[in-house]
């Protein structure tokens, strides 16, 4: 879970915590995994990356996984303390909202070709 790894550095080995769902309760688990250097994101999934600063902060990122590649989906520099509790809105809304793009976008496929298929 995200608050239980949190804390702690990310491992030598991996890349980030990779997470495909975060539920809506800013307290609720937030299952993860860890993910190997050199491996894609999937489709649709959050890849959590931080790292100690000089100062006893964390510097968190996030990276989000499309079809057709990665992108930086937040950066925040610098945070104190239980850093868990502020990066949780963003990654629900933004798995969220992919989650729906996909499901519009397959309905329009499927309509186009209902619509082809007359």
């Amino acid at each position: 879970m995200l608050a239980d790894v949190a804390p702690h550095p990310t491992p030598a080995w991996a890349r980030g915590a990779l997470m495909t769902h975060v539920p809506a309760a800013v307290g609720a688990s937030v299952p993860v995994s860890w993910s190997r250097h050199g491996t894609k994101i999937p489709d649709g999934a959050v890849l959590l990356s931080w790292r100690s600063t000089s100062n006893g902060a964390t510097d968190v990122s996030a990276q989000l996984g499309l079809a057709s590649g990665e992108v930086t989906l937040a950066l925040w520099p610098n945070l104190c303390g239980n850093w868990v509790r502020i990066v949780h809105p963003t990654l629900h809304e933004v798995l969220g909202l992919h989650a729906a793009m996909s499901l519009a976008k397959d309905a329009l496929r499927l309509a186009n070709h209902l619509l082809d298929a007359r």
